[in-house]
């Protein structure tokens, strides 16, 4: 394999990201050697994987997972998309920037953050990262009772996971919080990737652009919602308007530029108190993280007094 010295990938990959730098493929192997089978040259005779194979990408996540997180066992059916785990990685991150800029520059990390996933997945990917590198609580939901049967297998067979993460059942498709977060109940963290498309035609547009190793009637669930990412997005805002005091900060990645904009300004005409836009992107590919609060700055230091630890 090639020796050559890492280089760092032009984008825009959080300092924490563990994968900021271009993949260590000899450690990697080392702990799945099953990867080797899908390492191949590029035409400058470098090492890399081979990007249009989905056993090849799946196999390289779970490379990731155990070098970098110690997630020994993440099985899931071929079914469901297999997540990149640099991108995942990133926005966990970033919101835990947004908790530290809340909470006068210092991290509530352990017990004190609950962050609930919606739409967790068969992967639950967002739990893993969240719970491997702030050793948060999760509450990760699905509308798919097979994707929260995977979710619940991963998180069963890995010890890190151990009673870190609630897997719920999304009973009504249409809702987000309601059926899921109880009256009482408080989550500092609220995170989403939306899907994307309208329709099966629509996504199956989509997958072809982006060269995706799958097609789009295959995973046809996770990405396609009636109204696409700008109708989940609206649903999305206009609910969680009704948790408002059950969530301290509300957020979602928004992939579509055209919807940022209009999406602050609804935020705005609901009465959110605060609302960022965090620029995300790696490579090609740019996205924004929407992350918003309806509590006023008495009810953020109450739920700071309350739930994290302030140091004066």
């Amino acid at each position: 394999m090639s020796k050559e010295k890492k280089k760092p990938i032009r984008n825009k990959i959080h300092s924490r990201n563990k994968n900021k730098d271009r993949y260590d493929l000899s450690a990697l192997v080392a702990v799945n050697p099953a990867l080797s089978d899908y390492i191949k040259p590029n035409i400058k005779g470098e090492d890399t994987i081979d990007f249009t194979n989905p056993v090849a990408i799946k196999t390289l996540n779970q490379a990731l997972l155990q070098y970098y997180y110690s997630i020994q066992d993440w099985s899931f059916s071929d079914e469901f998309i297999c997540p990149a785990i640099p991108n995942k990685a990133d926005y966990i991150h970033h919101m835990a920037d947004l908790l530290m800029e809340s909470n006068f520059g210092n991290l509530p990390i352990g017990n004190k953050i609950t962050c609930y996933d919606i739409g967790m997945g068969a992967t639950c990917i967002y739990p893993i990262i969240g719970v491997t590198e702030y050793d948060w609580n999760f509450i990760g939901s699905d509308i798919d009772e097979t994707s929260i049967i995977s979710a619940q297998a991963i998180t069963s067979k890995n010890e890190v996971l151990k009673n870190k993460v609630a897997c719920r059942l999304q009973g009504n498709p249409k809702d987000f919080y309601y059926g899921i977060i109880d009256k009482e109940e408080k989550v500092d963290l609220s995170i989403c990737h939306p899907p994307l498309y309208d329709s099966i035609e629509e996504a199956q547009k989509g997958v072809q652009k982006k060269n995706a190793p799958y097609s789009a009637s295959e995973i046809g669930s996770e990405i396609i919602y009636e109204g696409g990412e700008t109708g989940f997005l609206q649903k999305l805002v206009k609910e969680s308007k009704k948790f408002s005091e059950n969530c301290f900060w509300f957020s979602a990645l928004v992939s579509k530029q055209s919807n940022q904009k209009g999406m602050v300004d609804f935020l705005q005409e609901l009465g959110a108190t605060q609302t960022k836009v965090i620029p995300m992107g790696m490579g090609n590919k740019s996205s924004q993280i929407i992350a918003w609060t309806f509590l006023s700055k008495e009810a953020q230091t109450a739920w700071k007094k309350t739930r994290w630890t302030v140091k004066k």
